[in-house]
């Protein structure tokens, strides 16, 4: 194996609950309350071309608005199926200069990179005004034609990194350590709150499929680790093989990443106020009014 380079799930497209549109000369942030599958390829105009899972999923959502999404883990390792840290990017080139969990830190220094006390974004006198954010990366599978295939859902917002986090938990443990055979979805949910300036945000939860019940999905998912086990699957060695590729690599890090730095860090924004699509900033101390969420 290749050292240095984090081998990370193979990726066909991407989830997110945001965009970036340009006005005035200016890129911005704007949120939206939707998900939207993409492809990975981008273009200058057009931005992030549809998937056609995303029309597939659409035509059965109502409004035409997609709110869930199906999906399976890949894992049943919560830790492995969501990635969560600070995360302090170099905002021209997108990579990763700081990456720690509130305890430690590796920072990239003139020295080469030291690993150092990691304190959080809020006490951090080398991230302060919100250059270090929380970063997570959410692998799925939707649909069946790729076994190992992923849709990666990227975000700043605290709500989702942390129900995110507790419900991958949650399930690895009700689930006896059976997660990868749970059958899940993606929710998108909205809340208001005072930071928020009483206007919308919204955040991706994680929730039995609808229609089954926990026990359900805790049967199901036992007979089918049980199926596949007997037909020479090893989960076991997947979840091995995953761990040992992101830890092959300092910082975990993908080229697609450098566009998205704009969507998490805009250069307009003076504020600190984040959120869960990735795009409600502070824009010249005033957020986007509430009509916005729908255009």
């Amino acid at each position: 194996m290749i050292k240095g380079l984090a081998i990370t799930p193979p990726v066909l497209g991407r989830i997110s609950i945001g965009r970036v549109v340009e006005k005035n000369g200016i890129r911005l942030p704007q949120k939206d309350d939707q998900f939207t599958i993409t492809s990975q390829i981008q273009e200058r105009d057009a931005g992030w071309l549809l998937h056609p899972m995303d029309e597939e999923l659409r035509k059965d959502a109502p409004n035409g608005k997609l709110r869930t999404i199906p999906v399976r883990m890949l894992f049943n390792d919560a830790d492995l199926n969501l990635r969560a840290e600070y995360t302090m990017f170099d905002r021209k080139s997108g990579r990763p200069m700081c990456v720690g969990n509130g305890d430690i830190c590796k920072r990239l220094t003139q020295s080469g990179v030291q690993s150092l006390p990691c304190p959080g974004p809020t006490l951090c006198e080398f991230g302060k005004g919100g250059l270090c954010k929380p970063y997570g990366r959410l692998n799925v599978k939707v649909g069946g034609d790729d076994d190992l295939g992923t849709f990666i859902f990227r975000t700043t917002g605290y709500n989702s990194i942390r129900t995110l986090a507790a419900r991958l938990s949650y399930y690895q443990a009700v689930s006896g350590g059976l997660l990868a055979y749970m059958p899940l979805e993606l929710k998108l949910r909205g809340k208001s709150t005072t930071q928020s300036h009483r206007t919308p945000i919204y955040y991706v939860d994680l929730v039995i499929k609808e229609g089954v019940l926990l026990q359900q999905a805790v049967a199901e998912a036992m007979e089918q680790a049980r199926q596949l086990k007997e037909e020479g699957v090893d989960q076991d060695a997947l979840d091995a093989a995953a761990a040992k590729g992101f830890g092959n690599a300092l910082f975990e890090y993908d080229e697609d990443e450098a566009t998205l730095v704009e969507e998490f860090f805009p250069a307009a924004e003076t504020g600190n106020v984040s959120n869960d699509s990735s795009v409600v900033s502070k824009l010249k101390g005033n957020l986007p009014p509430a009509k916005s969420v729908a255009e």
